[in-house]
């Protein structure tokens, strides 16, 4: 099975960490918690007349670790390296203690926090975020850039969740070997 790790904890990682555990793809999402909902306040998010956005996270948070995704707390990613196999995330802990996580593919959901993309090679655009195809994969195979990490505007919640479950769905594609839809029936929620 292969192994995704998402580097954020916001719209965009979580909404990209619920399709590929939900599709069966082992999932790991690194989430400091430093995402900018907790200073928003939903109005414009289809399906949601008004939501503080701490709220709203929680509730994804929730959401993803019914999915099955093991999302980790209070561990900072600090190094994504390609390797012969995929990735090699380091993390540093709250603790000091380091370690190692081996992946498929990585996504990264970091805000315009974008130095771990840029130390990992992808190339970035003129106005300076991580440049990305249709389907959010960056110029090095396999690693993908979501929400504001690969846009230099329109940040809105909605349009971050949406890129995270593009990358989810190319991932997806890449492991069947065929594009891969994600829809469900009202029996699927049986």
């Amino acid at each position: 099975m292969a192994h995704v790790i998402i580097v954020g904890g916001g719209p965009a990682g979580l909404s990209a960490g619920l399709f590929t555990a939900k599709n069966g793809l082992e999932t790991t999402l690194f989430d400091t918690g430093k995402t900018w909902m907790h200073k928003a306040h939903l109005f414009n998010y289809l399906g949601i007349e008004s939501r503080d956005g701490s709220q709203f996270v929680d509730d994804a948070r929730e959401q993803v670790d019914e999915f099955g995704v093991e999302r980790v707390q209070g561990e900072q990613v600090t190094a994504v390296e390609e390797t012969d196999d995929g990735f090699s995330v380091a993390t540093e802990g709250d603790d000091g203690v380091s370690d190692a996580y081996e992946a498929d593919y990585v996504i990264f959901a970091t805000g315009t926090n974008r130095g771990l993309a840029e130390e990992l090679g992808c190339e970035t655009t003129a106005e300076g975020p991580i440049e990305v195809s249709i389907d959010m994969e960056t110029s090095v195979d396999d690693a993908y850039a979501v929400g504001a990490t690969a846009r230099a505007e329109k940040w809105q919640a909605i349009i971050s969740a949406g890129d995270g479950a593009a990358a989810a769905l190319d991932v997806l594609s890449k492991e069947e070997g065929e594009k891969f839809h994600d829809f469900d029936t009202p029996a699927d929620a049986e």
